[in-house]
């Protein structure tokens, strides 16, 4: 299950969509089981693979697919010949397709959850959130990346940025994401320690038979509902309605202004995951499962087990497990 929530544009969003489950399959970390280290390599690898002139030119497939469609379905007007090309990572450009080309303005958030036999993995980059219903419980399976947590912040100082009224150089309002690429400029540092980098937080969790469901939702929910009101609001209507998009479109309708300005006007995407029963399960830690209130903190040093089914990445939470809402 992939989630991605573009910004500005969706040509990141839909490039993310494309290629990096298949960046996931393809590593040679997950033939063997480690599902973590192929998460990551793709979640870096979209980054890669959007510079230069083959990352350019796919980018702009992209965005001209998005414009043909919306002339077919009479939203806007036909623009003139190759108008459109200079505006396909929304930002002025007139060198065209070329090899020095170093990525998209635009970026989006990726949050991607993963099910290996009874084992949940989680990564994200960005505000976009995991959670997990247990028990009627909820418990987040991610954390968000705003630029004023304590660990993004220093990341973002030492890359030579600074935030300012919680917006990283005072306009993105999140610390990692994949594309804005003139926040990775620093040819110094890896990719993990850029301003803003695509590197995700990896959390696990067994799952087990007192499990309900899975939400992956964009900010624009969260900023109306907090994980505990979503776990509750979806759990009752579970009860009464089998099909979930339905649940989730009533979710979306919570969330609506009843008019323009303040919380409720952001875009919203939603995803619902009903978890099948029962698991076949190992003996629970119970100690897995974390209140959010903790705010343990991420450990960019980590060493990487041995242990196959252990999440090692360079940015591993040292929980690895799911924090209570």
């Amino acid at each position: 299950m992939a989630f991605n929530h573009g910004r500005c544009c969706d040509e990141v969003s839909k490039f993310c969509a494309k290629f990096l489950h298949r960046e996931v399959l393809n590593h040679e970390a997950f033939s063997v089981g480690d599902v973590g280290t192929s998460m990551q390599h793709a979640f870096l690898r979209m980054d890669e693979m959007m510079r230069g002139q083959t990352g350019q030119r796919e980018l702009a497939s992209l965005a001209e697919k998005d414009q043909a469609k919306e002339i077919i379905e009479g939203l806007i007007s036909p623009r003139k010949s190759g108008e459109f090309k200079g505006q396909m990572d929304c930002a002025s450009s007139d060198k065209g397709a070329n090899s020095d080309y170093h990525g998209p303005t635009a970026g989006s958030t990726a949050c991607v959850a993963i099910i290996q036999n009874t084992q949940l993995l989680v990564a994200n980059a960005g505000d976009s959130r995991c959670v997990l219903s247990r028990k009627g419980q909820a418990y987040d399976m991610s954390r968000d990346h705003k630029p004023d947590l304590e660990a993004e912040k220093q990341r973002i100082s030492n890359a030579g940025g600074y935030v300012r009224c919680g917006r990283v150089n005072g306009s993105l309002n999140m610390a990692r994401a994949i594309g804005d690429m003139e926040l990775k400029q620093n040819k110094s540092l890896p990719a993990e320690k850029q301003i803003v980098t695509a590197n995700p937080d990896i959390r696990s969790v067994e799952l087990c038979n007192d499990d309900d469901f899975l939400v992956l939702a964009c900010d624009g929910i969260w900023d109306c509902m907090s994980s505990q009101e979503v776990v509750d609001f979806v759990g009752e209507q579970l009860k009464h309605e089998n099909k979930l998009s339905v649940v989730c479109e009533r979710v979306l309708d919570r969330c609506l202004a009843p008019a323009t300005g303040g919380e409720g006007c952001d875009n919203m995407t939603m995803i619902l995951v009903q978890l099948k029963k029962p698991f076949k399960t190992v003996a629970l830690n119970k100690e897995q499962l974390l209140p959010s209130n903790q705010n343990s903190e991420c450990n960019e040093n980590t060493v990487a087990s041995n242990n196959p089914n252990a999440v090692p990445t360079g940015s591993q939470c040292n929980d690895n497990a799911a924090e209570k809402a």
